[in-house]
């Protein structure tokens, strides 16, 4: 599933294509011709990322909820575009690009009231200037759930996913399975402020890269990562233990992130 960083790229890049023009909607797909049609012809004034969701805002106050899932894309293109597969949900075109959604999650049309209430179901979004960590601080702080776990609720905090979560706890020496209301004092906004580092970069560079030299590799994700999905830790040579952690995989290094505390961890002094 894309991670935060993905959303809000494609938010900043897709502005650029769409925002101020009158679009042509339609769904080649055809299942969701009568959302298209709702919005055909009218005028884009905004797009925001929201965690993992993505809200189109047109004129007349209606907008286009995208929420990907694990499957779906983007694809954007200059006019004049070639003409849509058959596995696009809805193309949203200017007269300069189209903007095509490829296998969503989720593909909606909301009313202003249905929008405001999807946002307060988000948690504070680690790369929205808007967000209030001391909101996500205070679930956390009386949460018998690991904090593995609450980074991965979209409703406690948004926009953190599955290679974020493990990557920023190693990085702080935090073990995942320690409990929310465990944490020592600061542990929280070491958490918030690493997170919001490591996501802006992620938009910068277009991949998620947690070490220290922040280029992207040549792989095709562009994924630079220390322990996930590794098998051995990057600062202590020490095996990777590999954790199932709400139906996903986490991996820890209990070297660097001890289990039962995080007091003799060694976080990363970060460079990136």
């Amino acid at each position: 599933m894309p991670e935060g960083h993905t959303i809000h790229r494609a938010a900043r890049d897709q502005r650029k294509l769409l925002v101020g023009a009158a679009l042509t909607v339609t769904s080649p797909q055809g299942r969701f011709a009568a959302g298209a049609a709702r919005l055909d012809g009218r005028s884009c004034i905004g797009i925001e990322a929201h965690g993992k969701h993505l809200l189109y805002a047109f004129a007349d106050g209606d907008a286009l909820h995208v929420h990907l899932g694990l499957f779906g894309r983007f694809r954007a293109a200059a006019q004049p575009a070639p003409a849509p597969r058959d596995t696009v949900r809805v193309r949203l075109a200017s007269a300069s690009h189209v903007v095509d959604v490829i296998g969503p999650n989720t593909c909606a049309v909301l009313t202003p009231d249905e929008v405001a209430a999807l946002v307060a179901r988000i948690g504070p979004d680690v790369l929205r200037a808007d967000a209030d960590p001391d909101r996500a601080g205070a679930r956390i702080a009386r949460s018998a759930a690991p904090i593995g776990l609450l980074l991965m609720d979209q409703g406690v905090v948004a926009g953190i996913g599955n290679i974020y979560r493990t990557e920023i706890l190693w990085r702080l020496g935090i073990h995942p399975e320690i409990a929310g209301r465990d944490l020592r004092p600061g542990d929280w906004q070491r958490i918030w402020a690493e997170a919001c580092r490591l996501l802006a970069l992620g938009v910068r560079l277009g991949a998620i890269v947690t070490v220290d030299d922040a280029t992207p590799s040549r792989r095709r994700y562009g994924e630079r990562v220390n322990i996930f999905a590794q098998e051995s830790c990057p600062r202590c040579a020490g095996a990777i233990r590999l954790l199932a952690m709400g139906g996903r995989k986490a991996y820890v290094c209990e070297t660097c992130q001890p289990p039962g505390g995080p007091g003799n961890a060694r976080p990363v002094t970060s460079r990136a």
